[in-house]
């Protein structure tokens, strides 16, 4: 399913003062696209993230969801840096309450979420709690959930970000596998330029405060190499392009603050 965030402003009142996150920002997803957005702290990518998914409202500007504008489209599934696991509920329970909040008989819906635990490598864990599992296994059971509603779109922020290198590549790799598998268009935020290299069609970089779309950029990987850990000369080439735009970006708020 397509989305499509048209001239989208969202401002904040402060101390009686209006302070702008984000400014006229207007990007495409495609449907089945993976597009991740890159960018530094403070530039409003979460804010961007969240209004997609209808948990904040826009100053200005549209969300368009398929042919629905507004909150009249299909909702996406949002998945956070942080698990958002219930620690009172086993992983099995966990992963398959979206399915309860749609009124699915427990039956099918414990069993459509032992499919996703097994697809994720969880499935000897699905009776434990999230306090006896490992950061990247409660990470795994949230991703997991929000497959498992079968969204048209998946939103993601940060989902790999408080991983080691090790645990995050070998998730990117499931994630990257599962989502050829399922067809969703996905909009993905991270602070690492190389994931967003690896995982993404296309790369947004968003710089400024308040935040901008500065370049919309096609990755150089294609999908059937994604899996490859293997870097090529057009992947580097991308990711020194996207650090001098980062690299400019932080020397401006080095200058602004000194």
């Amino acid at each position: 399913m397509q989305l499509i965030c048209q001239h989208v402003t969202k401002s904040y009142e402060t101390r009686g003062a209006q302070v702008e996150a984000l400014s006229d920002v207007s990007f495409t997803v495609r449907q089945y696209e993976f597009v991740c957005i890159v960018g530094p702290s403070g530039c409003g990518k979460t804010t961007l993230l969240k209004i997609i998914a209808g948990l904040l409202p826009s100053t200005s500007g549209q969300i368009t969801i398929g042919d629905h504008p507004g909150s009249a489209g299909p909702r996406p599934a949002m998945v956070f840096q942080e698990h958002g696991l219930f620690p009172w509920m086993t992983l099995l329970d966990n992963v398959a309450f979206g399915l309860k909040m749609q009124g699915i008989d427990r039956a099918t819906r414990n069993d459509r979420a032992r499919d996703w635990l097994e697809r994720f490598g969880l499935a000897g864990f699905a009776r434990h709690y999230p306090h006896e599992l490992s950061v990247g296994m409660r990470q795994r059971a949230g991703i997991a959930r929000a497959f498992l509603i079968d969204p048209e779109i998946l939103l993601m922020d940060e989902p790999f970000g408080s991983l080691d290198a090790q645990t995050r590549l070998i998730l990117q790799d499931e994630l990257i596998k599962v989502w050829l598998a399922s067809h969703k268009s996905v909009v993905y935020i991270t602070h690492d330029v190389d994931e967003a290299i690896r995982l993404g069609d296309r790369v947004l970089v968003m710089t400024g405060r308040p935040g901008r779309i500065r370049a919309d950029l096609p990755s150089p990987i294609e999908r059937s190499a994604r899996s490859n850990y293997a870097q090529h000369s057009a992947e580097t080439d991308l990711k020194w392009q996207i650090w001098k735009m980062l690299e400019d970006e932080a020397r401006a708020s080095l200058r602004q603050a000194a």
